[in-house]
């Protein structure tokens, strides 16, 4: 499976949310609301998640195994740094909720 498009919306409030994401995949399927998040130990990213009855949160779509998770984030973090300030920029609020 080959990433064939990231699109990057920055966002403009204060904290550790820096980024929402969306993902095509073979030019056929789409993940909406990746988060780029700075944390303690520096940016990473965020799958696209819900929030359960419990309070817990899971994730929607996700990789399943740990190769193509870090080939992912490598792309987006990539990706991001280069936008530097010509990036959309967004409220923090998901394109689709």
């Amino acid at each position: 499976m080959q990433i064939t498009d990231i699109r990057i919306r920055k966002v403009t409030t204060e904290g550790k949310l820096k980024a929402y994401v969306t993902v095509t995949f073979d030019n056929c399927f789409v993940v909406h609301n990746v988060k780029v998040i700075e944390g303690k130990t520096g940016i990473f990213i965020a799958m696209p998640s819900r929030k359960t009855k419990t309070g817990e949160y899971k994730d929607v779509a996700h990789p399943i195994n740990s190769e193509f998770r870090n080939e992912l984030q490598k792309r987006i973090l990539t990706a991001y740094s280069e936008m530097g300030e010509s990036a959309e920029t967004t409220e923090a609020e998901p394109e689709d909720k």
